[in-house]
């Protein structure tokens, strides 16, 4: 009895856990998949509304001690961590000094070292698979720009997005900026992207295997959580 619980930051991800990822994953040995929000949308001081770091810990920590069935990952934005104060996530002000390709490593690397360190030297590191996308979810979503396109009912704006995806080497590397992050360029083309409904519209048109063929780092976080279940 192999349960995934995934951490996610807001109803964009939770969304494409439901319709896109969960039904997948029960292919690799999970018996049951699901999606628990760490934002909050009614703290909005700083982008995303994410919780610091302790609290979303102690939530990881509960699960995993309560159930040694349960498995745990994140898919949380680069992007909208916090890296300073008493919210700060491990790892992210010294991955904000970095070249694009260690950025999320470099986090997720300092949030399995803190889960062992809480859960202690018998704790059976597998059991969590922490992943933070580089930069935003939507960048994700230039994997395939004329299957976006027509998830979004413009198939017009193929070119416009193909220009974007052809600036950097991967999706995930589209940057990370107040007005260059994947959702901006996303916005400033299509006004009324709601990122819930469309953006896993988009996910179902493009499909997971583009995504992947696209995404190394994604990839690798999939082919990790096929791996965990004995």
């Amino acid at each position: 009895m192999a349960r995934l619980l995934i951490h996610v930051e807001g109803e964009t991800e939770e969304t494409f856990v439901k319709e896109a990822l969960s039904d997948y994953l029960l292919t690799k040995g999970f018996t049951h998949v699901s999606a628990r929000i760490v934002g909050n949308a009614r703290l909005r001081s700083r982008r995303g509304g994410i919780r610091g770091w302790n609290s979303v810990k102690g939530d990881i920590v509960r699960h995993l001690r309560e159930d040694r069935n349960v498995f745990s990952t994140t898919m949380v934005d680069y992007y909208a961590l916090p890296q300073t104060g008493g919210g700060a996530w491990p790892g992210r002000a010294t991955a904000a000094t970095q070249p694009t390709h260690l950025k999320a490593t470099t986090v997720e690397n300092a949030l399995e070292a803190d889960i062992q360190t809480e859960m202690g030297p018998a704790f059976f590191p597998t059991r969590f698979v922490p992943f933070v996308m580089i930069h935003e979810f939507e960048g994700l979503l230039f994997s395939d720009c004329a299957a976006f396109s027509r998830a979004l009912g413009k198939p017009e704006l193929e070119p416009a997005f193909q220009q974007v995806r052809d600036a950097f080497g991967t999706p995930e590397q589209i940057n990370d900026s107040p007005i260059t992050a994947p959702s901006i360029r996303v916005k400033g083309l299509v006004p009324n992207y709601e990122k819930p409904l469309f953006g896993t519209l988009a996910v179902l048109e493009i499909g997971l295997e583009r995504i992947r063929l696209e995404c190394p780092h994604f990839n690798d976080w999939l082919v990790r959580l096929e791996n965990v279940v004995p």
